[in-house]
């Protein structure tokens, strides 16, 4: 084993079985379990505020999800021979959910459900007041990758010969920017009639690679980006990675939907601001943005497919989002 971490395992009261590198760190078998050793560079305060909710979340009865462990002293944070700073949690084997297996998507979606379930009964707490908890609205990330789309634009406009890339880029620039700037300004319009709405904890990442699956149950982990804020943005970010991968399939997104509201109803609010999150035409947005701080004199052959494969599924796109309306 390489000493630098050995260290850092020390301090635990636990004795270590094996070790294989693995998830960004080192997956330990020891005498309590299967763990989980990475370097943290957050804060302390940070680190306890996970701890804290996520005990929460256990003690409501979903397990399954990260479970720092603290060191003989009682501390969260362990520091290896060389300085780095360790956290330990108590890791799981499952594989991650496999987002073309429509029946756990929907089981993926009922957790996922759960989970914001189990937040919406954590009161919230004044020492919670970080800057990596109480984040920026959406919109004002939309606002930002707007200008970001037309510098682009501009900046390809400008030029007298155009690669195909570029003509691809311009095509539908009009189409999809308009697209942008109505879901920029129906979220703002909703968080202003909805200035008192309660903000909720978020999970803040949601993608099948932190969602861990066995036959009957699921882990959710890698909480690092945990805040407050609109869980319908978690929902989003899961669904949309699935509805590119399904090729923004009516029926799955009905079936996630509805597997969703079983377990927590979407109030008309939460749907419309769904709505305009999926309205945002994000995989056009990192194209372009790819694009442009990219090497432009050579541009990879499936970045164009990519672009060509967004407008040939705008109309499957476009039924999904009335859809969304619908319910």
């Amino acid at each position: 084993m390489n000493e630098k971490y050995l260290e850092a395992l020390a301090q635990y009261d636990l004795a270590v079985e094996s070790v294989k590198k693995g998830r960004s760190g080192y997956i330990c078998e020891t005498t309590i379990g299967t763990t989980l050793l990475s370097e943290y560079r957050g804060t302390q305060k940070r680190l306890e505020f996970e701890s804290q909710v996520l005990g929460q979340v256990r003690a409501a009865g979903m397990e399954r999800v990260d479970d720092y462990i603290r060191t003989a002293q009682g501390e969260l944070v362990s520091v290896g021979e060389d300085g780095t700073r360790y956290v330990l949690k108590r890791w799981f084997t499952d594989r991650e959910c496999n987002i073309r297996d429509r029946r756990e998507v929907r089981q993926a979606i009922v957790w996922i459900g759960r989970l914001h379930q189990i937040f919406r009964g954590i009161a919230r707490k004044e020492e919670w007041n970080l800057g990596s908890i109480m984040l920026g609205s959406m919109e004002t990330e939309m606002q930002r990758h707007n200008q970001e789309m037309k510098r682009a634009r501009n900046y390809i406009k400008a030029k007298r010969k155009k690669s195909e890339l570029e003509r691809c880029i311009l095509e539908n620039f009009e189409l999809f920017y308009e697209q942008a700037e109505a879901a920029c300004e129906g979220l703002k319009r909703l968080r202003e009639t909805e200035s008192s709405a309660p903000l909720f904890l978020c999970h803040g990442n949601l993608d099948h690679h932190h969602i861990l699956m066995d036959e009957d149950n699921a882990a959710i982990i890698e909480f690092h980006k945990m805040h407050l804020g609109d869980p319908m943005e978690d929902l989003y970010y899961f669904m949309r990675k699935v509805m590119e991968k399904h090729e923004w399939n009516v029926g799955l997104g009905q079936e996630m939907l509805e597997a969703y509201d079983r377990i927590l109803p979407m109030t008309d609010q939460e749907r419309e601001r769904l709505y305009y999150l999926f309205l945002y035409p994000e995989k056009y947005w990192k194209q372009v943005n790819f694009y442009y701080n990219a090497n432009k004199a050579w541009i990879p052959e499936r970045n164009i497919e990519k672009l060509k494969n967004l407008e040939r599924q705008l109309p499957d796109r476009e039924k999904f989002l009335a859809k969304i309306r619908q319910e």
